[in-house]
């Protein structure tokens, strides 16, 4: 027993109330162990209060993308390099890496830690929203600030054996599937309400993640299927600050 070590992860924490209420339900009542917060989005003070409250072990979701059509974001700092035409963060990683220059990127990522930390937080950890989009200015925060990296990025990654997206895909089947080791399974919890079906347009490209993928990753470590297969198999679910 305890030879599986298993981190199950929030994404997105902050974005919305939604998100915030489902990654707390995720943790209460499933097999949530951590979550990772977005600074720079509307509900970031809200998850930092619930993180305090219910003890979520947080990181910080370091971002430079905003991907709904109606739901936008931008940066901390006035890197011009970082924001599109609407002044806010560009809708894919595709597109920030045409832009962003190392040296914005590195000072965003360092405001949005300092903002995170003036909430009276450690993180955990840091990670990314949508992929890396230059790996040397997430090394830099990094090291900065003695913390890991969720991702493969050189000597600061935690070093996962198996890293699995939940969403649109079977959960107790990658929870049986686990060797010894550690592994991660990232989610995106949220709970449907009117604001969660308002942040992008039906015909979106994306429309599935603001809504469907959500709601079903909630439904997915709350069930008891989830929670026979974590027992059945011997995992000990744990967050990045237990394995670091």
């Amino acid at each position: 027993m305890g030879d599986i070590k298993l981190v199950v992860q929030c994404d997105d924490f902050g974005m919305c109330h939604a998100g915030n209420v489902g990654a707390v339900e995720a943790f209460k009542e499933g097999i949530l162990t951590q979550a990772s917060v977005m600074v720079p989005c509307p509900w970031f003070r809200e998850a930092m209060a619930l993180a305090k409250e219910h003890s979520i072990p947080v990181g910080v979701h370091l971002t430079l993308t905003a991907e709904w059509d109606y739901l936008r974001w931008g940066p901390l700092t006035g890197g011009r390099s970082l924001v599109g035409d609407d002044g806010r963060f560009p809708r894919t990683i595709e597109a920030a890496r045409e832009k962003a220059t190392v040296e914005e990127m590195t000072a965003e990522f360092i405001a949005q830690t300092e903002l995170f930390l003036g909430e009276g937080i450690e993180p955990e950890y840091f990670d990314c929203h949508m992929g890396v989009v230059n790996p040397e200015p997430y090394t830099t925060v990094c090291t900065k600030y003695g913390k890991p990296f969720d991702y493969p990025i050189g000597d600061v990654a935690v070093g996962f054996d198996s890293i699995h997206m939940l969403s649109g895909r079977p959960t107790e089947e990658k929870i049986s599937k686990l060797e010894p080791g550690k592994h991660i399974i990232v989610s995106h919890c949220a709970v449907d309400s009117d604001e969660l079906r308002s942040m992008t347009s039906d015909t979106a490209e994306n429309a599935e993640w603001a809504l469907q993928y959500r709601v079903s990753d909630l439904a997915a470590l709350t069930s008891d299927e989830v929670r026979s297969a974590v027992q059945a198999n011997g995992v000990d679910l744990v967050s990045v600050g237990q394995l670091t």
